[in-house]
C-alpha cells in the first residue's frame, strides 16, 4: 500500500520514503560494485602485462586477436564498474539520487555482463595456450554456464519466485 505521509511516498515492505530507499539502495549497490571492481581490476591488470612477455610473440594470430578482444572487454568492464562512483561524485547534492541509483544499477549490470565476457575470453585464451585439445571450447562453455547460473539464473529465479506481483 502506498502512503503519502510526511511528504514522501511510502513503499510496501519498508517504512521509508523514496529518498530513504534511494540512500539504502545506493549503499547496497556500492558494496556490490566494490566486489566486482576488485575482480575486474585484478584480471585487467594481469591482462595488461601479457603483451610485454616473450610468450606473447609466440601466440598465433587467432590467440593474439582473442587477447586484444579480451583486453578491450576488460577495459570496458572496468569503465562500467567504476562508472557508478563517478556518477555519484558528479551528481552528489543535486537531488537526483533515485535516478542516479537506477542509472548506476544499469551500469553495474552492464559491467557484470562485460566481466563475464572478459573472464570467458581470458579462460579461452589461457586454455588454448595451455593445451591445444579440442575439449577447450566445451570446458569454456561449461564454465560460462556455471557463471550464468550463479550470476543471473539463480538471482532472477529468486526474484521471480519470492517477489510479489
Amino acid at each position: 500500500m502506498a502512503d503519502a505521509s510526511e511528504g514522501g511516498i511510502m513503499r510496501r515492505g519498508r517504512n521509508e520514503t523514496e529518498e530513504e530507499r534511494a540512500d539504502r539502495m545506493w549503499v547496497e549497490l556500492i558494496q556490490e560494485v566494490r566486489v566486482a571492481q576488485m575482480g575486474v581490476q585484478i584480471l585487467f591488470g594481469f591482462l595488461l602485462t601479457v603483451v610485454f612477455t616473450e610468450k606473447y610473440d609466440d601466440l598465433s594470430g587467432t590467440d593474439q586477436t582473442i587477447y586484444l578482444v579480451t583486453v578491450v572487454l576488460g577495459a570496458c568492464a572496468t569503465g562500467a564498474l567504476i562508472g557508478p562512483v563517478s556518477l555519484h561524485r558528479l551528481v552528489s547534492g543535486r537531488r537526483v539520487k533515485p535516478q542516479a541509483v537506477r542509472l548506476a544499477s544499469r551500469l553495474t549490470l552492464l559491467g557484470l555482463v562485460l566481466l563475464l565476457a572478459t573472464t570467458t575470453a581470458s579462460l579461452l585464451l589461457i586454455l588454448r595456450v595451455a593445451t591445444h585439445d579440442g575439449f577447450v571450447p566445451y570446458l569454456v562453455a561449461g564454465v560460462v554456464g556455471w557463471y550464468l547460473l550463479c550470476w543471473f539464473v539463480l538471482p532472477l529465479w529468486t526474484r521471480h519466485r519470492y517477489t510479489s506481483k
